[in-house]
């Protein structure tokens, strides 16, 4: 078996605000292996600044699974608990070379564009008029569930956009979810949670900043507002500390990136958690090229859950790769009459 690794930039389309900061680019990192005449492709889907293993030595790592590749899927996983976004890469790529088709890696009615996965529309943050135009953009695109990334302007502003929201559908029409990003200060989060609540949202994502777990436990105790870690799992990767994690927050709904928190198996062992603990849950992409983001649907998919999922970051980019992944009135598609042109 070869493996090899490579790098690409991928280019966003306009600017996209977070809490963190505006992106314009995504770095990403792709294995290929091969044997006996197939190919098997795998995406290291790294977030700077916010994924586990954005540290010294991430390309050194990426060389080394290539020159270790003999000792196989499991074994390179467990050897690579400090790289999630790593782990899942192999996971990804050692499934593509088994498949027949080497992005088919979860054959079911979504691959055969039989059933598409519910995702939610995604408003990145920015000015008051942007978030606007992408708010109706969201509601003409048939969507049922918005997402809102906010805590980088104003509050006042940003309740504004969500009461903009209400005023034209009520909870049942149209699911709202907003996504804080840890920008609410512990000693503000409670009042501003009332505030939100006043709009019947669907749930919050990490109001406040990850590690600091009594005062998210206390947070999830008294919120009049579900509450959803996200950024909090990163990091965690023992299967005792995620359990010590969950019952120490005990928070509404928890979300799972595959890229950061291990891949396949990492996010089947939170899963797990999630439903012995009666802890809601659904599964987002992390910014990936089509490639991972592809993985991720399929993946998702077979875990029969009915929420709509975060999967809609597609196309977020100008030199994505062309897939038969097709976002149609608030669903995701996989439309297997369409070809993949996959290019390095």
């Amino acid at each position: 078996m070869q493996a090899n690794y490579y790098k690409y930039i991928l280019n966003f389309k306009r600017p996209s605000g977070t809490s963190r900061g505006v992106l314009t680019q995504k770095e990403t990192w792709f294995f290929i292996l091969k044997q006996n005449g197939k190919t098997g492709i795998g995406e290291c889907g790294i977030l700077r600044s916010l994924s586990y293993d954005d540290r010294p030595g991430y390309e050194e790592k990426l060389k080394w699974v290539c020159e270790n590749i003999q000792l196989g899927e499991k074994k390179l996983w467990e050897e690579l608990r400090e790289f999630p976004s790593i782990q899942f890469g192999v996971e990804m790529a050692f499934r593509s070379l088994a498949a027949q088709d080497p992005f088919l890696l979860f054959p079911s009615e979504f691959t055969a564009g039989q059933a598409p996965i519910s995702i939610n529309g995604l408003v990145w943050m920015g000015e008051e008029q942007y978030m606007k135009e992408q708010i109706v953009e969201k509601i003409r695109g048939g969507f049922k569930c918005i997402k809102l990334k906010i805590g980088a302007i104003d509050f006042e502003t940003e309740m504004k956009l969500l009461s903009f929201i209400r005023r034209e559908f009520t909870s049942e029409e149209m699911e709202v979810r907003v996504d804080a990003n840890g920008a609410f200060k512990p000693s503000q989060a409670l009042e501003k949670l009332k505030r939100l609540s006043d709009l019947e949202l669907h749930s919050i994502e990490q109001p406040i900043k990850q590690g600091q777990p009594e005062e998210m436990a206390a947070l999830c105790e008294n919120t009049p507002l579900p509450i959803a870690l996200d950024e909090e799992l990163i990091g965690v990767t023992g299967l005792s500390k995620k359990r010590e994690l969950l019952e120490k927050i005990w928070p509404q709904y928890v979300i799972f990136k595959p890229s950061l928190i291990g891949g396949i198996r990492g996010t089947d062992e939170w899963i797990e958690l999630s439903r012995e603990l009666g802890i809601g849950w659904w599964v987002t992409s992390a910014l990936e090229s089509n490639v991972g983001l592809n993985a991720i649907a399929q993946y998702t998919y077979n875990l029969n859950n009915p929420m709509p999922q975060g999967l809609g970051t597609g196309g977020l980019y100008t030199n994505n790769f062309e897939a038969p992944l097709e976002v149609e009135n608030g669903k995701l598609w996989y439309r297997p009459n369409k070809s993949w042109n996959f290019n390095l």
